[in-house]
């Protein structure tokens, strides 16, 4: 395992770039612990391949370094960085079994058998796989598969660092949770260094203990799956976490408050300076209620979600959701909505802004 250092990472497809537009990565500067569990999360096209694919050594970054443990493998080949890869489809041998399978890479690296039977199993063991060690791979189920791919990427101890990128992409949607679980507990169980690469939050944040959210090649916010949750750092990631995503809400900034609707809206902190951009309130839909004063707004739609109920309002043209339980509201009636004030923040230009308490501190 190793401690893993981006320095002022930046890279561009172009030969010559000329300005940030050029650049697929803006720079990156990140400190992934040993043995930690991250997780690049973004839609398509933010950058996380590219990043990973920079990490791997299959791409040489145009600017920065890359370091493992403090020594500089920027410039080394794949096979000389000491990692292992998990990819989208399962990279087994259909002809072996699934014992030979896992054997392989510590076969390949000339460990002796006794060696290799022992990681083997102790492998098969943590993927509840041993029943299935005589089989040939051709008979396996696609998650199956990709268990024993999993298991290939697992089987050395000696590894920097062990890195899937969208390994759940072709499993069934009923098996994917148990796969992301049995994922975590292999991650906690072996202690090794592993990034996940994912546009799917969920998977994100049920495997990571630290999330690097990423958008347009840059890194916005990089925290614990609880921080990005309720304290996004930009409105990108309040959008793209959370089912439905942060309200965001355009806002005018007048005597120090937030005016929303021709309303004050009480927020976490008071707001220093006049703030120059675009100003905009961030709540997420959890922290909305349907009160007896507040807002005054239109249900345009319910949402029944078994456990609780998405509520859909029009507050002056700006649609607003809220997360209630119990009886939802008739459909054009209007309601009035409250926000919880330690959870609604200001934006400018979509970054959080300071508070005068933060400001102070």
């Amino acid at each position: 395992m190793a401690k893993i250092t981006l320095s002022q990472l930046r890279h561009s497809y172009y030969p010559n770039p000329k300005d940030p537009s050029d650049y697929a990565l803006k720079e990156i500067d990140l400190d992934w612990s040993d043995g930690g569990a991250y997780a690049l999360l973004g839609p398509s096209g933010c950058g996380k391949s590219t990043l990973l694919n920079i990490i791997s050594g299959l791409l040489v970054p145009s600017e920065g370094r890359i370091l493992f443990d403090g020594q500089d493998v920027t410039e080394l080949a794949p096979d000389k960085r000491n990692i292992a890869q998990v990819f989208q489809f399962p990279v087994i041998y259909d002809t072996m079994t699934v014992y030979d399978n896992l054997a392989f890479p510590l076969r390949n690296r000339g460990r002796d058998e006794a060696t290799v039977r022992n990681r083997v199993m102790a492998i098969a063991e943590m993927l509840e796989v041993t029943d299935m060690l005589e089989q040939k791979a051709a008979g396996l189920s696609p998650d199956n598969k990709q268990k024993i791919s999993m298991g290939r990427g697992l089987v050395r101890e000696d590894v920097n660092v062990v890195m899937f990128d969208e390994p759940l992409t072709v499993i069934d949607p009923h098996l994917k949770w148990k796969l992301r679980s049995k994922l975590k507990e292999l991650h906690q169980r072996v202690k090794a260094t592993m990034i996940y690469v994912t546009h799917d939050q969920t998977e994100a944040l049920t495997f990571a203990d630290q999330v690097v959210v990423m958008q347009d090649g840059e890194v916005v916010q990089i925290g614990t799956p609880v921080e990005l949750f309720e304290r996004p750092a930009h409105t990108f990631v309040g959008h793209f976490i959370g089912s439905p995503g942060m309200n965001v809400l355009p806002c005018d900034v007048q005597g120090g408050r937030a005016i929303l609707a021709g309303q004050p809206v009480p927020l976490e902190g008071a707001i220093t300076g006049a703030p120059t951009g675009k100003t905009e309130i961030g709540v997420r839909p959890e922290f909305v209620t349907l009160g007896d004063a507040g807002l005054p707004a239109k249900v345009t739609k319910v949402s029944d979600l078994g456990r609780h109920m998405v509520v859909e309002c029009d507050l002056s043209g700006t649609r607003v959701h809220a997360v209630i339980s119990g009886q939802p509201p008739e459909i054009g009636t209007t309601v009035h909505l409250q926000f919880r004030p330690d959870q609604t923040r200001l934006y400018v230009d979509g970054w959080i802004a300071t508070t005068a308490q933060e400001a102070a501190a």
